[in-house]
C-alpha cells in the first residue's frame, strides 16, 4: 500500500478526532421513515453496510423504491482530519489477509453504518418504477432510519430462487418476504431494461479466500443470484436518479464512467470465433445481443468470455459533469447519468456526492468547485487503481501460497492478458491466473490453453506457466 501511495494505518489526528466522536448523528428536520419494512442484503461477513431498501405498491402498477443512503458525511464533515485521510485512499482496501477501510471501523461499522435494530440518518433516493423497468418520478431526501434485518446475498438469493429455505430474518419480520419478492420482481425489470438499452450481461470470476484457522485452504468461487442483482440494480437506479438530480439543480457532479472500449477490434473477433458478428464501430447493443446468445447456448463458460471482454474494454474512471455541457456514457452499463453514492462508507467518490446532494437540498453554496472536482476526480481514479493493484497482488499471494505444493501439475485455461508486458492466463480449478513464460508465442485473449505448473513466488504473487 505504502508503494502505491495508499496509507494503511490511520493517522493521529484521525485517531484523535474519533476519539471523541460518541453517539450516532441525530437531525430533527430529517422525516421519520423508521417504521418503514428497510433491510439490507450483503456479503454474510459484510459488517459495513451502506444502503437499506423498501418497496411501496402505487397506483396503476408502479411500485415507488427507496434506497437510504447512511449519511456519513454527518459525522465525517469535510475538513476534518478523518475526511483526509478518506480523501488521500479513496477507497477501502479489500484484500484476502486483512481489510484496510477507508474510515475507522468506530464508523464504518457502527455510528455510520446502517445496523440493524439501530436508528441512523441516511439521505433517501426515491423513484417510481413502472412495471416495464423505466424510471419516473423521483426525489432525493434527508431522513431517519432502521434497518429491519441484515440479511445476506446468498441465503435470500437461494430462497428468492426456489433452492432454498426462506430465511430465518425474514420470516421474523412481519411482511417482509413479500417486501422481497416485490424487490425482486422491480430489479428484474429494471435489469430487462437496461439490457434492452445496451448494457452488458457480464459475469466474471470472483473468488473468495476460504481459511481454516490461519490456514488457506481454498479460493471459493462467487456466484450471481437474484438477491446480488436485486442489490446492484437498485443501486444504479439510485446512482442515475442521484445524476440527474444534480444536474438538474445545476451543481456540478462526478461521474463515472467507461469509454467506448479500448480493443473493440479484437472483440470484435472473439465474436467471430464464437460464430457472432459485431459492427465495426463499439456497439454496446450489438455486443449485449451477442453475449445473450453465448449465455444460452454456453453457460458453462460464459464467465471465461466475459472475463475475455472485460479485460479488453478497459477501466472505468471519474469525471467531472458540468451541467449543460454533457458527460461521456457508461459504455458498460448503457447509460448517460451515472455517479457513485450509494457506498460513502468505503468510496470517497460517494461522500463528494453526498455532500453536494446535501447542500443541493439546504440550497447552499456548492460544496466543491469545478477545479476542485477536476483535481479529485483524477485523483480518486488513480488511488481506485493503485488499491484494485494492491488486491490484485494480495490475491495473486494467496493463489501461489493455494498452488506452491502443485509444481508440475497441468491446468486446463483460458488467456485473459496479452501485451508487450507478457502473457496471462487463467486456470479453471482453482480459479486463478499467472504469467505463461514459456510457449506464449501468438496467444491473444480469449485463447484456450492447457498449461503446465512451473514455479511459485508466494511474496511477489507470482505464478508461471508453461503453454502445453
Amino acid at each position: 500500500m505504502l508503494q502505491r501511495g495508499l496509507e494503511p494505518e490511520f493517522p493521529g489526528p484521525a485517531l484523535a478526532e474519533l476519539g471523541r466522536i460518541q453517539r450516532a448523528a441525530t437531525d430533527s428536520g430529517a422525516r421519520d421513515l423508521r417504521d418503514r419494512l428497510w433491510c439490507s442484503i450483503d456479503n454474510d461477513d459484510s459488517r459495513d453496510l451502506d444502503q437499506l431498501s423498501v418497496a411501496e405498491p402505487l397506483a396503476g402498477g408502479d411500485t415507488k423504491i427507496c434506497v437510504a443512503v447512511a449519511d456519513v458525511d454527518a459525522l465525517v464533515p469535510k475538513g476534518s482530519a478523518l475526511d483526509a485521510h478518506a480523501g488521500r485512499n479513496t477507497t477501502s482496501v479489500y484484500t484476502a489477509g486483512s481489510v484496510f477501510p477507508m474510515l475507522p471501523e468506530k464508523l464504518s461499522t457502527d455510528l455510520t453504518s446502517l445496523n440493524e435494530r439501530e436508528d441512523r440518518l441516511a439521505l433517501v433516493v426515491e423513484m417510481a418504477v413502472k412495471s416495464d423497468g423505466t424510471v419516473g418520478a423521483s426525489d432525493v431526501y434527508r431522513a431517519a432510519v432502521r434497518n429491519h434485518a441484515q440479511l445476506a446475498y446468498n441465503a435470500v438469493g437461494a430462497w428468492l430462487e426456489g433452492r432454498g429455505p426462506m430465511p430465518a430474518k425474514v420470516g421474523a419480520v412481519r411482511g417482509l418476504d413479500e417486501q422481497l419478492r416485490v424487490q425482486d420482481r422491480v430489479a428484474q425489470a429494471l435489469r430487462g431494461l437496461r439490457h434492452q438499452h445496451g448494457a452488458l450481461s457480464l459475469e466474471t470470476i470472483e473468488t473468495r479466500a476460504v481459511f481454516d484457522g490461519e490456514r488457506l485452504m481454498d479460493l471459493r468461487l462467487e456466484e450471481a443470484n437474484h438477491a446480488k442483482q436485486l442489490i446492484e440494480d437498485f443501486m444504479i437506479a439510485a446512482n442515475g436518479v442521484t445524476a440527474v438530480f444534480l444536474e438538474r439543480r445545476g451543481v456540478a457532479s462526478l461521474r463515472r464512467v467507461l469509454r467506448s472500449p479500448e480493443r473493440w477490434e479484437r472483440i470484435a473477433t472473439l465474436a467471430r470465433e464464437h460464430g457472432g458478428a459485431l459492427p465495426d464501430a463499439p456497439d454496446a447493443k450489438a455486443l449485449e445481443a451477442f453475449l445473450a446468445r453465448q449465455r444460452a447456448a454456453d453457460p458453462d463458460h460464459f464467465p471465461d468470455l466475459s472475463l475475455s471482454i472485460v479485460k479488453l474494454m478497459g477501466r472505468g474512471e471519474y469525471v467531472v459533469e458540468i451541467p449543460g455541457r454533457g458527460a461521456p456514457e457508461h459504455f458498460g452499463l448503457a447509460v448517460h447519468d451515472y455517479t457513485h453514492s450509494t457506498a460513502p462508507n468505503r468510496r470517497f467518490p460517494d461522500l463528494i456526492t453526498q455532500r453536494l446532494l446535501k447542500v443541493a437540498l439546504a440550497s447552499h453554496p456548492p460544496a466543491y468547485s469545478s477545479a476542485e472536482l477536476e483535481t479529485l476526480a483524477r485523483h480518486c481514479t488513480q488511488q481506485e487503481d493503485a488499491a484494485q493493484k494492491v488486491e490484485r497482488l494480495v490475491r495473486k499471494s494467496a493463489a501461489a501460497l493455494l498452488l506452491e505444493g502443485r509444481i508440475g501439475e497441468t491446468f486446463d485455461g483460458i488467456v485473459t492478458g496479452a501485451s508487450s508486458k507478457g502473457t496471462w492466463a487463467r486456470v479453471f480449478r482453482p480459479p486463478v491466473e499467472g504469467r505463461v513464460v514459456r510457449g506464449e508465442e501468438r496467444l491473444d485473449v480469449g485463447d484456450r490453453v492447457r498449461v503446465t505448473l512451473l514455479s511459485t513466488d508466494i511474496e511477489r504473487g507470482y505464478i508461471d506457466f508453461a503453454r502445453v
